[in-house]
């Protein structure tokens, strides 16, 4: 990206509708509007209040092609912090692309994917976490995932680092001061409250950590399987938490042959839902592959929701799909279905062998209500307030905070020791360093590229 052009997009959803918002962002933002827009006023762009709508009419070729509004933002005081305008114009498809193709040719270039968002972020709009989430809350889906966006987009995440950061800064000075002068007793502390304040820092780090069980349910989703031998209800349970008939159900054995895939809400936990083949020895070529589809999609499985038919007993089928979840880690959920039938199922062998059981019927919704109860309970943190704390929402904060927390308890275990304090400040400034990487004071540029690449044009 070259970040010294003057780019252009379309804002706003593309297709059909009353109005469409043009945004056009860069040192020549106000004379490539001037070029296409001129006021009923008269006045130029530059002449223009800032943040005031303007009628007016745009024009391409010297022809007017439409009427609209223009406002301005003059830097620093827009989402870029460059200068900005944004033309509302009417929204159909052609007479937009129209204006889009008068504003090109008066000078503006495309704008890249995120690119508007990531000029913020180079502009110190906004902190990496904050971009981040954005992008989430463009994609959202439900009323959690909106409230954990707002918040990170808010700053909460930013504001925890910040100062968490402040305080390892402060730390590593003071380890510094002992280790360079060490005759001047220029440190306000000594080796064991260093060793206190870390240990502090690092029960910090762990919290913020933790956060992260709850922002994974909720935005990026538990990756969920649902699994059992043919015909105990798979589909139908899958049918019935992505409310749509998506999976063929029938009365015959081995129907689903492959695997289905859909991203559902449960409450406010969202599931990466995955519907597999019955497993089960076959001889059908089409059916066994679904199999090991199946048996793949287990070992990358982070919650498993094994099915069980109530009105049988417990048979060579059943048991060869506990055996094969026997080594999994993932969080397995026995789910007894068909329990408006007569029960003839045992749970004394399931209770052993999952970590919880629930009786549904997938046929006529009970249970789920409980189902929905008990994976929240599993994977959301009711000690936290999504909307006010600091959540981390993805896997690079995470990831970042696992390797600070190591490195404090690296820091932490080299003071306790006694070893030389410059042992303990090459973790500290390790740990600042990937402390830094969430909201981008350190950051590799393909990480930066990699984030924005996943936005929608500009």
């Amino acid at each position: 990206m070259n970040f010294y052009d003057t780019i252009a997009a379309l804002s706003s959803p593309i297709g059909k509708g009353g109005v469409a918002v043009i945004r056009i962002s860069g040192s020549e933002a106000f004379e490539i509007a001037e070029r296409v827009f001129k006021s009923a006023s008269g006045k130029k762009i530059s002449e223009l209040k800032p943040n005031m709508m303007t009628y007016g009419q745009i024009i391409s070729e010297e022809k007017i092609i439409d009427d609209g509004l223009c406002v301005k933002f003059c830097a620093p005081r827009s989402f870029t912090g460059e200068d900005t305008v944004e033309i509302n114009c009417h929204g159909g498809i052609f007479i937009t692309q129209k204006v889009l193709s008068a504003i090109f040719s008066a000078g503006a270039r495309p704008a890249e994917a995120g690119e508007f968002t990531r000029r913020a972020f180079v502009n110190g709009k906004m902190a990496l976490s904050q971009a981040e989430a954005l992008g989430t809350l463009l994609e959202a889906k439900n009323d959690e995932q909106v409230t954990l966006a707002r918040s990170a987009m808010g700053g909460k995440i930013k504001d925890a680092c910040d100062s968490l950061y402040r305080q390892l800064v402060s730390l590593v000075a003071q380890v510094y001061a002992k280790v360079d002068y060490p005759e001047e007793d220029l440190a306000d502390m000594d080796s064991n409250e260093m060793a206190e304040a870390t240990r502090a820092l690092l029960s910090d780090v762990s919290a913020l950590k933790s956060t992260y069980k709850t922002g994974h349910a909720v935005m990026e989703g538990v990756r969920t399987v649902i699994c059992g031998k043919p015909n105990v209800g798979k589909s139908s349970l899958y049918n019935r938490l992505v409310g749509r008939e998506a999976a063929i159900v029938t009365e015959i054995e081995g129907t689903t042959r492959d695997i289905l895939t859909e991203t559902v809400s449960l409450g406010r936990v969202t599931l990466r839902l995955v519907d597999t083949a019955g497993i089960r020895d076959t001889e059908d070529t089409v059916e066994k592959i679904g199999v090991e589809r199946a048996k793949k999609s287990l070992d990358e499985a982070e919650l498993v929701l094994a099915v069980f038919d109530n009105s049988r007993s417990l048979d060579d089928g059943d048991f060869e799909i506990i055996s094969a979840l026997e080594s999994l880690r993932a969080t397995k959920i026995a789910l007894i279905n068909k329990d408006d039938e007569e029960t003839v199922l045992s749970e004394q062998i399931l209770r052993e062998k999952f970590d919880r059981i629930l009786r549904i019927s997938a046929k006529n919704d009970n249970g789920l209500d409980e189902l929905r109860s008990l994976v929240e309970e599993l994977y959301i943190n009711e000690e936290i307030d999504t909307q006010n704390d600091a959540v981390l929402i993805n896997a690079r904060q995470h990831a970042s905070l696992v390797q600070a927390e190591k490195h404090l308890t690296l820091a932490l275990e080299a003071l306790e020791l006694g070893l030389s304090p410059d042992l303990a400040g090459v973790d500290l400034e390790l740990a600042m360093s990937y402390l830094s990487e969430i909201d981008g004071r350190e950051v590799d540029e393909d990480i930066v590229a990699e984030i924005f690449s996943h936005f929608c044009v500009g």
